[in-house]
């Protein structure tokens, strides 16, 4: 295990009390689970806690929103009622961040969430979590793109307007300040 990458006992019990008291307040995203059956396997899952507080530190609000019977793994998505902040204002990946010649973000959503440790939401997850709450209502979130969109230079991003969750495209070199991406992580 990378030892840069693990919390200190006191952040890991810092972490876990945040995500309990997350968990409690939302109940309706984790029909059927237990908080302590989430914190045993958080605990089993040291190098877990410290992608779960790179999703809470950049923003993300993490929570369980499902838990999938055949691998046993928790799943858990960014929660933040806003795309996360410290998450925005970059291009969909790091062929369009190559691609653009002046007035570069510093980074790419792709190579972002590689760094995290996570997976971009694709459409329908991303549709999945607007069945838990309303996200987005004033900032888009850029989705995993199909490759066969992405060979033609685009990329797709979500929102929810008008009580409805809409799709989007935009070439993926584009970027602004009010989007931002949505991660996964499996424990």
């Amino acid at each position: 295990m990378d030892k840069t990458k693990t919390l200190t006992p006191p952040q890991s019990a810092e972490l876990i009390k945040i995500l309990r008291v997350r968990f409690e307040k939302h109940n309706e995203r984790h029909d059927g689970m237990s908080w302590p059956e989430v914190e045993q396997k958080l605990q089993a899952s040291p190098e877990m806690l410290w992608v779960l507080n790179e999703m809470e530190v950049t923003g993300g609000e993490p929570d369980v929103v499902k838990f999938d019977e055949v691998s046993s793994d928790l799943i858990f998505v960014d929660c933040a009622a806003e795309s996360p902040k410290g998450r925005r204002s970059l291009c969909y990946d790091r062929e369009a961040l190559n691609f653009r010649k002046e007035y570069k973000p510093a980074s790419s959503a792709v190579d972002m969430a590689n760094e995290i440790g996570i997976e971009l939401l694709n459409e329908d997850q991303y549709r999945h979590l607007q069945t838990l709450g309303k996200f987005d209502l004033k900032t888009s979130s850029w989705v995993k793109t199909p490759d066969n969109i992405r060979k033609l230079g685009g990329s797709i991003f979500c929102d929810r307007r008008y009580d409805t969750v809409f799709t989007y495209h935009n070439g993926a070199e584009s970027y602004y300040a009010a989007r931002g991406f949505r991660g996964m992580l499996k424990v």
